[in-house]
């Protein structure tokens, strides 16, 4: 589960099992030994010869089930990690095979390497014990630089095979901005390799680069991350295929407005809670979510943004900020889970602002920023903020709900992505419809509008560029401002155009860019094969 990938993957299988039934496999990482995994479910009775036949042939060990999401696709788990004892072997052959520098490799690639090359063993073991031929048109779809092994597996083993590479964001692109250089003025004179050196970022950037340059189908998710693969990756990918979604887990009518009124009693009870005083019956609830990438995702300017909306003195309702992102916490705080669990008990600390246990709030960039521009969640205060330095996933202690039975009750979300391919976030706030302010540096924002918009379309979109933050803030503030006074009528119409926002989004609008793919792919695989033998 990397960010927005899982919510690709786990979306699309439905659509693609629907056109083409078990001959759709998945292949993950059996990573659950020994305990029961949530996401799997596994058949004995699938051609256990095979696993036998892998077992004896390629010395690997695999499970075959179905993945529990929507279409229960077939899946193939596999145990990579015998292969960690042989990386340095065949980190050295896809070295002299393919030019991919594994030499300063730290960090996740070991596992994420030996992985996808395992993905290549049981994709070629597939091939031969089941016999398919040159007549089979087999596709395999590798996913961001950590499968990327696999697809050098095929391409020297298993040549029958059209190959796809999509890359969700390119490792170096999103070093540069993570690491607050600019990347977009500058785009046209960086070089990737250059600055994979600069930033060491030299393995990732190697196997992702020449996965890209192999394949017979490279594709991303946006038109704005095209343009830096095309600069930083030295090659313009075969096509955009955009990110959908599915609408399936949205719940209808009243059970709907269930989960809504729900949703909104358990962020108010948390919220007051911790505050230690009574919220305002109208009070509005924001919220931004993702992964803790501080100034990739936007936080440091939506922080921002929140002290600006002081500059509006006649903005009289309540604001309460949730800043729902893991973060290197410990756990739910033991005296704001009594007090939850005991209302009579209130809650004495000087602590108002995070629902759960940091490891280390002095270095936190959130708590930082709340102290730099003096946002201590005080009675007086018009503007409070709430970090949840937690997953949601149901059990973490405080909330006890997931992000999409939470989601549900927000007024507004805010999303705005300095670096940001797709946007899976503001995407999934509309699915619910929940209106949502992003930049026309997401791929969704730059899907939804071609220019800055505002909030009462459904979608706020910002234009953003290396050195706007400050204007990028006034902007959300003011777009914050006008939501609040929108009347009842006012809201509905914009939630309901956020809502329609989502629906062109679904996977049946989008799938047709991955049937475009496999085309591209097996036309360049039929090509090459058509050369190869040709030479012979």
């Amino acid at each position: 589960m990397v960010g927005g990938i899982y919510t690709v993957l786990s979306t699309r299988a439905a659509t693609l099992k629907q056109q083409h039934g078990d001959k759709l496999i998945f292949i993950g990482p059996d990573v659950w030994s020994g305990k029961e995994n949530p996401y799997f479910a596994e058949d004995t009775n699938f051609h256990p010869e095979w696993l036998t036949y892998t077992a004896e042939h390629y010395h690997v060990y695999i499970r075959v089930g179905r993945w529990k999401i929507p279409g229960e696709p077939l899946a193939v788990l596999v145990d990579f990690l015998p292969l960690l004892s042989r990386k340095d072997e065949i980190y050295g052959h896809v070295w002299s095979k393919f030019g991919v520098n594994s030499i300063a490799a730290y960090g996740d690639y070991d596992e994420s390497s030996m992985f996808g090359f395992a993905t290549g063993m049981v994709i070629d073991s597939y091939y031969h014990y089941f016999k398919l031929t040159k007549k089979n048109e087999v596709v395999a779809h590798f996913n961001e630089w950590m499968t990327t092994f696999g697809a050098f597996y095929i391409k020297e083993n298993l040549p029958e095979i059209a190959t796809l590479f999509t890359t969700h964001a390119t490792s170096i692109g999103r070093s540069i901005a993570g690491n607050h250089k600019p990347l977009y003025d500058y785009m046209n004179e960086y070089n990737g390799d250059q600055m994979a050196y600069e930033l060491n970022m030299v393995s990732k950037h190697s196997t992702e680069k020449v996965a890209a340059h192999i394949v017979d189908c490279f594709t991303t998710v946006s038109d704005i991350t095209a343009l830096e693969c095309e600069q930083l990756l030295e090659i313009k990918p075969h096509i955009v295929t955009p990110n959908g979604f599915e609408d399936d887990f949205i719940p209808k009518g009243s059970t709907f407005t269930t989960k809504r009124n729900n949703a909104r009693k358990t962020f108010r009870k948390v919220a007051e809670t911790l505050l230690g005083y009574e919220l305002n019956d109208d009070v509005l609830f924001l919220g931004t979510a993702g992964r803790y990438e501080y100034k990739n995702k936007g936080i440091d300017t939506f922080i921002e943004s929140l002290k600006y909306l002081y500059d509006y003195h006649d903005m009289t309702r309540q604001v309460v900020a949730f800043i729902i992102v893991p973060a290197w916490a410990k756990g739910a705080r033991p005296d704001l889970l009594h007090s939850l669990n005991h209302p009579e008990s209130k809650l004495y600390s000087y602590n108002r602002i995070t629902t759960h246990e940091l490891h280390d709030y002095y270095s936190d960039n959130v708590m930082g920023a709340l102290d730099w521009f003096h946002i201590h969640n005080q009675v007086n205060e018009r503007v409070k903020v709430i970090f949840v330095p937690s997953y949601l996933d149901g059990k973490d202690g405080i909330f006890n709900k997931t992000y999409y039975d939470l989601l549900i009750g927000l007024d507004l979300t805010v999303f705005p992505s300095y670096y940001e391919p797709w946007g899976y976030t503001p995407l999934e706030s509309v699915a619910f419809s929940v209106p949502t302010i992003t930049t026309d540096l997401s791929g969704f924002g730059q899907w939804v509008s071609a220019i800055p918009q505002g909030i009462e379309t459904g979608v706020g979109i910002i234009h953003r560029s290396d050195y706007n933050g400050y204007e990028v803030a006034k902007q959300i503030a003011y777009m914050l401002y006008q939501f609040s006074n929108a009347d009842a009528k006012q809201v509905t119409a914009i939630r309901k155009k956020a809502s329609a926002i989502s629906k062109k989004a679904l996977w049946e609008n989008f799938i047709e860019y991955y049937t475009k793919a496999y085309q591209i792919a097996i036309e360049n695989k039929n090509k090459r094969q058509k050369i190869k033998t040709a030479n012979v």
